[in-house]
This record gives C-alpha cells, structure tokens and sequence, in this order.
C-alpha cells in the first residue's frame, strides 16, 4: 500500500485553521485575564465568546467533512467497494474522521452555553477527545518508507497531544491563564507547524519534496520545529504585550468578549464626562 499522499492546499488549509483560532486566543486569553483582575467576571457578554468559537469550529468542521468526501477523487461517503474488495479513499476518511471529532467539539461548545446548562468542562473535554482523535490517526497513518514525512508529522503529533493535555487540565482547572496560554502557543505551532509539511512534501511551486533518504533533514526539521515554537511564543507574548498596553492607556474594565479596543472612544469618553463636571458651574453662572 503506498503512504497516504500530502497537498500543499490541504495542508495550508488546515494549518490556516488551527493557526487562526490560536491567534484569536492569544488576543482573547490576555483580555479575559485582564478583566478578570479588574473585576469584570460578572458582566453579561461572559460566555459569547465561547459560543461564538464553537459556532466557526462546527461550520468549518462540517465544510472540512463535505469537501473530503464530495471532491470529484472522494469516495462520496463509500467506505468499502464491493468491485475491487478494498476500502475507498481511506485518505480522505482519515481528515474526515478527525472534522467530524471537531464538529462533535464545536456542537458541544455551542450546546454548552445554551439555557441546557450541560456540566462545566465539558466542552474542554470535547476539544481534548478531537485533539487526542487527531493526533492518534496521524501516529497510525501510512507512511511506508517516507522516513521525513512519517518524522514531520511525529513532530506535529508532538503539537496536538501537548494541546490535548492543556484542554484536559482545563477541565479541572477553568480559566487558569497558564493553560490558556499554552494551549494557544500549541495550536500556533500546529497551524504552522502544518504549513511547513505541506512545503517540504508538496512544494506549491511544483516539483518532488524534500529528498526521503537525507538524514540532515530529520535533523534540520527538528530544529526548525523548535523554532516554529520560539515564533509561536512570541506571537503570544507580543499580542498579551499589546493587549496589557491598550488595556493601560485606555483604562478599560475587559469582559469575556465584549471587548472595546477604541482607545479614541475612550479619550472621547473622558472629554465628554470632563465636561460633565463643568455643567453645574456654568449652569450657576447661567442664574
């Protein structure tokens, strides 16, 4: 059986996926703590944020799910064909098999902050169970004598389990911002992480990967891993700098997700309330 083939396209995408939510989280887990240190866990807007995540997870999960199946190559939801007596696309059964554990994840977000009131945690639970999903069918997948791919995606698997342990604890430990945090720097890594597979087995400029048989690539990718991880850091690091900076000069109390970022608002807010104080001065003078 020959190793289950790599596109750039498809792992771009899916890169793109993960490293989106990852940047969202870098940029939401700061404010949530901040609001928290301020004082704000009580506003109505906690829990939009969420929904809203599993709202996107689920929509794009069901896309992933749709396009695997129904490409012109897909096997059009046909596991097993009776003429040859062999499965179909087990490919595309894999990558749908992985969506359908974040659909089940986005669902849950979703059904868990709706008036069901389902157990706190389980949507982490959720996302734990997709991740750990994901990582096992890239663990087991075929890769035959592909040294470098089956090594790229040990490292990628490396991501996702580091990210399935995060969601886990997060079950029993909610809104602890160490987690979050590392949680976020994990799915940053994996989205990149991913991009890079798809350049080293499938060049978008066309042309064989990276040469199989190279031991200096295991070597070279491992470090390159590393410093996947060192960006993926610094991304969160620069967004939770910005985010402490904004929260500073405009002296906002940060919720969940209502989150006003508009720091001219602000300025205009305190001219305005500045004023305020004047009027019954000036409403004295007036008499």
């Amino acid at each position: 059986m020959s190793p289950m083939p790599t596109t750039f396209l498809g792992s771009a995408l899916r890169g793109t996926f993960f490293f989106a939510f990852g940047l969202w989280w870098s940029v939401r887990y700061p404010l949530k703590y901040l609001g928290r240190k301020g004082g704000a866990e009580g506003q109505p807007g906690r829990g939009h944020a969420e929904l809203s995540e599993g709202a996107v997870k689920a929509f794009f999960a069901l896309v992933g799910i749709l396009v695997e199946q129904f490409v012109p190559t897909g096997p059009h939801l046909q596991l097993y064909s009776p003429k040859t007596h062999s499965w179909t696309d087990l490919t595309h059964w894999h990558y749908s098999t992985i969506y359908l554990f974040f659909l089940l994840s986005g669902i849950t977000d979703v059904v868990s902050h709706s008036p069901l009131k389902l157990p706190p945690g389980l949507d982490r639970l959720s996302l734990s169970l997709a991740l750990l999903v994901e990582g096992l069918l890239f663990c087991f997948r075929d890769y035959s004598d592909a040294v470098l791919d089956q090594h790229l995606h040990s490292l990628l698997a490396m991501a996702i389990f580091a990210g399935a342990l995060c969601a886990l604890l997060e079950v029993f430990h909610r809104d602890h911002i160490i987690l979050e945090t590392f949680r976020t720097s994990s799915f940053l890594l994996q989205g990149s992480w991913l991009w890079q597979i798809g350049f080293v087995l499938s060049p978008p400029w066309g042309g064989p990967g990276w040469d199989q048989s190279d031991s200096s690539n295991l070597l070279f990718l491992t470090m390159c891993f590393c410093w996947h991880y060192l960006g993926a850091l610094a991304v969160v690091a620069a967004n939770a700098a910005a985010s402490r900076c904004c929260n500073e000069s405009c002296q906002l109390k940060f919720g969940d997700i209502d989150v006003e970022l508009d720091c001219g608002l602000c300025l205009h807010r305190r001219k305005k309330s500045s004023g305020g104080a004047l009027l019954p001065e000036s409403s004295l003078d007036d008499k």
